[in-house]
């Protein structure tokens, strides 16, 4: 007696087709699951058989089962595959004619008959869509985020005998409604506004160039300067994500297994440790999985205490830094993650922190302040667009009631300049102005004859490389664009080039 039901499996984002071939034959009792399956999926027989057991359906005794996850040569994982082998074992062992070609069903099954929680819930509901698949039955935790698939009926399934009972037409289980963007969205209330931060007007400004233009950051001073809290602030005067960003977002978490129902709304924001590894930072393992870099997708990624960051994690940004994706190869194949986030990198000046302060005295030697900044390399530094200094605040400041321009009100602001580049690209793949390529920088960063004076001095000067030419005419357009003029003008190349760092020599 043979059986089949389709399932995929899930590579990196997205998913690849998968068939559950199911065998039963008389013979000694076994049950073997072959198809290049992990231990997740291999331990499924045990699962299998307590869930019939206790679900009051008869284990198919005196039988060989074998299952098969075609195709072969095709690693699998997780157990997503728990719901369909089940059903095809009851549907063998009752003989019964059940046409479940347009079904598409995944799940985890718990030893009472119990669907669980599954990751990648979207990338699979995205896949049965893409495959004109009518139906999809998913874990009742799960079926929310199945249902921001729009043409697609979601049945959530809470245990085994519920999903037989419907196959069979006896009780059928009622699919829920898909969920439409707008129902999600609610304003974002944040701990951090820029109006609560005392001071530090130029790191402001920076940072509201960074956000219209997705810009990277580098912030330097001394300990308590509030470089944190300039950080933390910065989400909150970055734009709403778009109905297509908000989807990027919430397929990379829902297979990272982070996501809690409901679509992700918000711009991301990590911070994590320096003691993190390359993988964790990156991504990859075994079978690849996103990692902060990925989780930090068109939003912000902050490195606190920059320098102490291992030299081989910070050096694995530079490539997805230049190209907003993140290539992991591994043995078991190679996969790519989004991976395009402003990077908030925060640093003190030495070991020490004081070095330059006039109220402390450094106690760093020379050489330790020199191995102090080697610990970034130039390529990476010239990776980031504005470089700033975030000096101590005095008293006066510090005790001051004044409050500064809210997040609401810098918002705004970034909204209208990011409006303007929406339109700008809006026949290109390109979102922002730092992710313009050679062609959108000709196109749109041209300059008058002042303006190529000044930056011509600029290049011999500061010995700028081409990456750097390019990321000043990128950070000149932001500004440009916040200013609302519609060509770069000499204040704007003039302004961007203060943020600019000298090259290393």
């Amino acid at each position: 007696m043979f059986y089949k039901l389709p399932s995929a499996s899930i590579v990196g984002l997205d998913c690849l087709p998968v068939e559950v071939e199911i065998d039963l034959n008389k013979g000694q009792t076994a049950f073997n699951i072959v198809g290049l399956a992990d231990t997740s999926i291999k331990e499924a027989k045990d699962r299998i058989h307590s869930a019939l057991k206790n679900s009051g359906f008869k284990y198919p005794f005196n039988f060989r089962v074998v299952i098969n996850l075609a195709p072969a040569d095709l690693s699998k994982e997780g157990p997503l595959y728990d719901l369909p082998m089940a059903v095809g074992l009851i549907v063998l062992s009752n003989g019964w004619n059940l046409d479940l070609s347009d079904s598409f069903m995944v799940g985890e099954l718990a030893l009472d008959g119990k669907v669980r929680h599954t990751a990648g819930i979207l990338s699979l509901a995205l896949y049965a869509k893409a495959n004109n698949f009518k139906k999809m039955f998913v874990p009742e935790d799960d079926a929310p985020e199945a249902a921001m698939v729009s043409d697609l009926e979601i049945y959530p399934v809470n245990n085994l005998t519920q999903l037989i009972s419907h196959l069979q037409g006896e009780v059928l289980i009622t699919p829920i409604k898909n969920r439409q963007f707008k129902d999600d969205y609610v304003i974002p209330q944040y701990e951090m506004d820029m109006a609560l931060i005392k001071g530090q007007e130029f790191a402001k400004r920076a940072l509201e160039i960074a956000a219209a233009g997705g810009h990277n950051v580098l912030m330097s001073g001394p300990p308590g300067s509030g470089k944190t809290l300039l950080a933390k602030s910065l989400p909150s005067i970055l734009p709403s994500l778009t109905n297509d960003e908000s989807l990027e977002v919430t397929k990379i978490y829902s297979v990272a297994g982070l996501l809690q129902k409901n679509l992700v709304r918000e711009r991301p924001f990590r911070s994590p440790h320096h003691t993190v590894s390359s993988v964790a930072l990156v991504g990859g393992g075994r079978y690849p999985r996103p990692g902060e870099i990925s989780l930090s997708h068109r939003g912000v990624l902050f490195l606190d205490e920059f320098p102490e960051f291992p030299r081989t994690v910070l050096e694995s940004l530079r490539q997805p830094l230049e190209d907003g994706t993140v290539t992991v190869s591994r043995a078991a194949g190679t996969l790519s993650f989004p991976a395009r986030f402003i990077l908030v990198a925060s640093q003190n000046p030495c070991p020490c922190g004081y070095l330059g302060d006039p109220d402390h005295d450094c106690t760093c030697s020379p050489v330790q302040i020199i191995n102090y900044k080697k610990k970034i390399s130039g390529p990476l530094l010239d990776r980031i667009d504005l470089h700033i200094e975030v000096p101590r605040l005095n008293f006066e400041k510090l005790s001051s009631e004044r409050l500064g321009e809210s997040s609401a009100v810098i918002r705004t602001r970034v909204e209208e300049a990011r409006n303007k580049q929406t339109e700008r690209f809006k026949n290109s793949p390109v979102k922002t102005n730092a992710e313009m390529r050679n062609q959108e920088i000709k196109e749109f960063c041209r300059l008058d004859e002042s303006s190529l004076e000044l930056l011509k001095t600029a290049v011999e000067q500061m010995k700028l490389s081409a990456r750097s030419y390019n990321r000043l005419l990128k950070l000149s357009r932001t500004i440009a664009d916040l200013a609302g003029s519609e060509n770069i003008e000499l204040p704007h190349l003039a302004e961007a080039i203060q943020y600019r760092q000298k090259e290393q020599e």
